[in-house]
């Protein structure tokens, strides 16, 4: 621990009080990890109330050099919010309220600490919801899943994070309220900077107010559920899928071991001998749905087909979609220990992307386990290995690190939505050019000139 100066802690105690500064070991123990199991215990925690409370905590940070790390729920996978540095968690729980919801305007104004679940219920009133669906969304935040540009299976038609938002209102590390974007569908003044804090990680600002995007709820949906020889057969099916012109409203891949973890551990209805699996969705109005699904059922036939089924009814599709959303806690049950990253290729190059992680998982004699959201390129590679074991711990370490050369390889990036933070951030040079990340540097510099917001994150040292 670093002792905060008393200064520091005389003001932000009698800003916050009490219970929003709170300085016990045993209190500040909860905010030090995240869902990558890093831990790191910070020197203080501070639970704002009001988007004038973080300019305040971010103000007496900043005269006494103390770091800054933002925290929604802590379900990221990368380390992104562990305060590795120390300093003061800004915990955002407290500054949950949807402010407006406007469906003349297809738009909500939220606060940070806002749970996407909770959003989600407060729209279906209004005939509308926000497209972006982690598996997280039943506990993690609005603020959280803007951070790291959160996708999930309806990223394939509807966009990620990024996509779905029009303006946000945040504060710099220099202290300063700024707002970004504009409350309109379109909007031409000036810099994109609402989509630069998009995915920044809580490295440039903290998002104390978002206005979000809206989509109506489609009024019928319908699943398929296509089963393939094997792996390559369903990553051709995916090129087909998205070459057509009716985009699916989900398209999710699975590889042998995930089928039969969503049959023997999620309770999925699904055959033991699949080489591979795509879950397909469509949605739209219940009187063109029958077309759309014929169109994608066309699309997944070919070489490699074993089966095809149109989901009988919606609770055979919740079943479905049920054991998608158990495999990763699933993977726990092969193994203690997985190193889960989520890469992105485009979607012609999904066989080479499988068939190359199929080789690692052979040459360093490790399970790995490959689903996700095939129609964005973007996979889960779970790779499973006991931490315990100091060799398998070493080969884990290593294929993973030539997973991220394959995708860069293939002409992919590092992650599609879980982010970069601690897990990815010495791959960062291998990602981008040297002036790309050069300029990285410059814009971090001029929205944290004194570097105190998630030092560590994102950014290798320079």
């Amino acid at each position: 621990m670093h002792p905060l100066p008393d200064a520091l802690h005389r003001t932000l105690a009698a800003r916050l009080g009490a219970d929003g500064w709170l300085v016990d070991a045993s209190e500040r123990l909860a905010y030090g990890y995240d869902n990558s199991r890093r831990h790191a215990l910070p020197d203080a925690v501070a639970l704002p109330r009001t988007r004038d409370d973080v300019v305040a905590i971010v103000q007496a940070c900043r005269a006494h050099r103390v770091p800054i790390v933002a925290r929604g729920r802590g379900t990221n996978t990368t380390g992104a919010s562990v305060p590795v540095d120390g300093g003061v968690v800004v915990s955002f729980e407290r500054m949950d309220r949807i402010v407006d919801i406007r469906p003349g305007d297809r738009c909500a104004v939220v606060e940070p600490g806002v749970l996407n679940g909770d959003l989600q219920a407060a729209l279906v009133a209004h005939g509308l919801f926000w497209p972006p669906d982690p598996t997280s969304a039943a506990y993690s935040t609005v603020g959280g899943n803007l951070a790291c540009n959160a996708g999930g299976p309806r990223a394939v038609k509807y966009g990620a994070s990024r996509d779905n938002v029009l303006a946000l209102t945040a504060v710099t590390g220099a202290g300063e309220l700024v707002t970004c974007g504009t409350a309109t569908t379109k909007g031409a003044t000036g810099y994109d900077l609402h989509r630069l804090l998009v995915g920044s990680e809580g490295t440039l600002a903290l998002i104390v107010e978002a206005t979000l995007r809206l989509t109506p709820l489609p009024s019928a949906r319908r699943a398929i559920r296509a089963i393939y020889r094997d792996v390559d057969s369903a990553a051709q099916a995916v090129a087909r899928l998205m070459a057509q012109p009716v985009t699916p409203s989900m398209l999710e891949f699975m590889d042998a071991q995930a089928v039969q973890l969503a049959r023997d551990v999620g309770g999925a209805d699904l055959p033991g001998d699949a080489g591979a699996l795509l879950m397909i969705e469509a949605d739209g109005d219940a009187d063109t749905l029958p077309h759309d699904v014929e169109a994608l059922m066309r699309a997944a036939a070919g070489d490699g087909l074993v089966s095809l089924d149109d989901a009988a009814d919606d609770a055979s599709r919740e079943r479905l979609w049920a054991a998608r959303k158990a495999l990763s806690p699933a993977l726990r049950t092969l193994a203690p220990g997985k190193i889960n990253e989520d890469v992105v290729v485009p979607v012609s190059r999904i066989p080479a992307l499988v068939d190359g992680v199929q080789a690692l998982a052979r040459e360093f004699a490790l399970p790995i386990v490959c689903f996700g959201h095939a129609g964005n390129g973007n996979l889960h590679v779970n790779l499973l290995y006991d931490p315990a074991d100091a060799a398998q711990s070493a080969r884990a370490h290593a294929a993973m690190t030539r997973v991220f050369a394959l995708a860069l390889s293939l002409g992919g990036t590092l992650s599609g939505e879980h982010g970069i933070g601690l897990a990815k951030r010495d791959f960062m040079p291998q990602a981008v050019t040297p002036p790309t990340l050069a300029l990285m540097r410059q814009l971090k510099a001029v929205f944290d000139p004194d570097g105190l917001l998630n030092p560590g994150k994102l950014l290798p040292p320079s």
